[in-house]
C-alpha cells in the first residue's frame, strides 16, 4: 500500500477528524448499524444470533464486521464461553456505556425533528 500524500484531500480530512473529538466520535459510532447495535447491548449481554434476530435487515456479514469494528474501537467486549457448541457473548464496556444518555437524547432529537418535518412536508402540500 502506498504512502498517502501530504496534501491528498484524504490525508487531509483525516488530519481534520482526529484533531476535531465530535467528528471522531461520529465517525466511531457512525453508519447504517453501529449505533443500533449498541443500543440493542445495552441492557447487557447478548448472544450473535439473539443480536442478529433482534436488529431486522441485516445480514450475518455485515452483523459480523460491524461487531468486529465496535471490538476494535473497544466499545463492544466480545467473550467466547470454552463449551460446545462454542458460545460467543458481546456487551458494552465502560467507554461504550458513556453513550447511553447521549443516544437517548440523539433518539428524542430525531423523533422531534421526523415530526416537524412531516409537518413541514403537510404543510407543501
Amino acid at each position: 500500500m502506498g504512502k498517502l500524500k501530504e496534501n491528498s484531500t484524504n490525508n487531509i480530512n483525516r488530519q481534520y477528524i482526529q484533531g476535531c473529538d465530535l467528528s471522531y466520535a461520529v465517525c466511531k459510532i457512525g453508519g447504517r448499524w453501529k449505533l443500533i447495535i449498541l443500543n440493542k447491548l445495552k441492557d447487557g449481554k447478548l448472544r450473535f444470533s439473539e443480536l442478529r434476530n433482534s436488529i431486522s435487515g441485516i445480514t450475518e456479514r455485515m452483523l459480523t464486521l460491524q461487531l468486529r469494528e465496535l471490538e476494535k474501537e473497544n466499545l463492544v467486549k466480545r467473550t467466547v464461553h470454552a463449551e460446545v457448541p462454542p458460545r460467543v457473548d458481546y456487551e458494552l464496556t465502560d467507554i461504550a456505556r458513556e453513550l447511553i444518555p447521549i443516544w437517548k437524547q440523539l433518539d428524542k432529537w430525531g423523533g422531534k425533528h421526523r415530526e416537524m418535518m412531516l409537518t413541514l412536508e403537510t404543510i407543501e402540500e
